[in-house]
């Protein structure tokens, strides 16, 4: 409800003094409250769990959230009223959200770092597995981590030009029949699974080829994996950037390839940078299509296109088969590796999106 407050009275003599002065107030909830209802919840749902014996902290949880967003509802219902209180009803829901969408990352990272700063040190990345059992400690990733660069550059080298080319070609050239041919086989391509992108490679390029196992052949099939998000992700790009600035180039008499090159392209660098990085990443935590064309290898193998190599996602997995003490701590640390590298590849990214990025005035 509204409630009426009545101002002071204006001075005598002046305008003001002529009516009162009435302004409408709603009843709100102060600030603090909803910090204060998640910490109760939390409290309260923490005490049911224990009292109930519920021994995941899980469940905890569940109970706090649901105890939030219901006493949130009920409080703002009684103080501001139902308009007011379904507002905030779907405001605490999409913190619920939130907070559910983060723990498990959170928890993700806190694991990965506690378990794999145990044996993650200069030795462990300079060194690689040849001559170190899987029972012994020692050891070290750096032959994983020459294969999965070498691997990843060489499938970004394929699909990035590719994708690119492709995703202008849609946007900017693209009619008919081939444009929406094009666009289907995409679509489709965006949902093959990684195994059988492997298995496409392997038929294709070992067995009726009759070339040996390699990265090269791992990285043919991480490059199919990754043309397609490339594509997508540089066709939505180049959707955003505004008509009118195509309009005024080609208004002044520039050809469209130039346009595309001068204007289109550096407005959308941005999120094309990003976009490729995204599908770095998609394509740098894959296994199947190692496990089937590189093989995988103890000693380091700087050539990818000649005899198995390894890669982080394959070292991860070969240790974690392993079974033993040892080779549990070498799998979190190269886990912790890995995602220390998709990072580094998302922050080059904003870095030179943010570069270069069109300067406003």
């Amino acid at each position: 409800m509204s409630e009426v407050i009545m101002d002071q009275p204006a001075v005598p003599g002046s305008a003001s003094a002529v009516l009162p002065s009435y302004r409408l107030q709603q009843p709100r909830l102060p600030r603090w409250a909803p910090a204060g209802l998640a910490a109760a919840s939390l409290a309260v749902g923490c005490g049911v769990g224990a009292a109930a014996g519920l021994g995941s902290h899980v469940q905890w949880g569940l109970i706090a959230a649901l105890l939030y967003i219901a006493a949130t509802f009920v409080l703002a219902t009684a103080v501001e009223g139902v308009r007011q209180a379904k507002d905030r009803l779907f405001t605490s829901l999409v913190w619920t959200c939130f907070v559910v969408a983060v723990v498990p990352l959170v928890s993700l990272i806190w694991e990965t770092v506690s378990r794999g700063t145990k044996v993650l040190d200069g030795n462990f990345l300079s060194h690689s597995m040849a001559g170190v059992l899987t029972i012994q400690p020692g050891g070290g990733v750096y032959h994983a981590i020459i294969g999965t660069l070498e691997q990843v550059g060489i499938a970004t080298a394929i699909a990035a030009p590719i994708g690119l080319l492709t995703a202008v070609y849609l946007v900017e050239y693209g009619r008919g029949r081939l444009a929406k041919a094009v666009t289907f086989f995409v679509d489709v391509m965006t949902g093959i699974p990684s195994i059988v992108a492997g298995l496409f490679v392997l038929s294709f390029w070992i067995l009726m080829l009759d070339n040996g196992y390699s990265g090269f052949a791992g990285s043919m099939a991480l490059a199919i994996l990754m043309m397609p998000v490339v594509v997508r992700s540089t066709e939505e790009m180049l959707k955003l950037v505004p008509n009118e600035l195509r309009e005024a180039s080609l208004a002044l008499g520039v050809p469209k390839w130039r346009t595309i090159l001068k204007v289109v392209l550096p407005t959308a660098i941005g999120g094309i940078a990003t976009g490729l990085m995204l599908s770095v990443a998609r394509i740098a935590g894959e296994s199947a299509p190692i496990v089937l064309l590189v093989f995988g290898s103890q000693l380091i193998n700087n050539n990818p296109f000649e005899g198995a190599q390894s890669s982080l996602p394959y070292y991860i997995y070969e240790q974690w088969a392993a079974g033993n003490a040892a080779s549990y701590d070498r799998a979190w640390a190269a886990a912790l590796v890995l995602i220390a590298f998709v990072m580094i590849l998302n922050l080059v990214a904003r870095g030179i999106a943010r570069w270069k990025a069109p300067k406003s005035r």
